[in-house]
């Protein structure tokens, strides 16, 4: 399964592309977007997924 971001929510701060260690995110102008071939949820980098943590919109959730 994948992370994606709530495109109505997003506040287009780039801090999850930047944590995201399979570089699955990308700006796609007033929001960003999770890729869901490359998400890995950060399984075997992470015990949680940084995107989602470091969001302070909270809008990064399982697809």
């Amino acid at each position: 399964m994948a992370m994606k971001i709530n495109a109505d929510e997003c506040t287009a701060c780039g801090d999850c592309a930047a944590e995201c260690p399979t570089s699955a995110i990308a700006n796609k102008g007033a929001y960003f977007k999770i890729n869901p071939d490359t998400c890995t949820e950060c399984e075997g980098v992470s015990d949680f997924q940084k995107c989602a943590d470091i969001c302070t919109a909270g809008c990064i959730v399982p697809a």
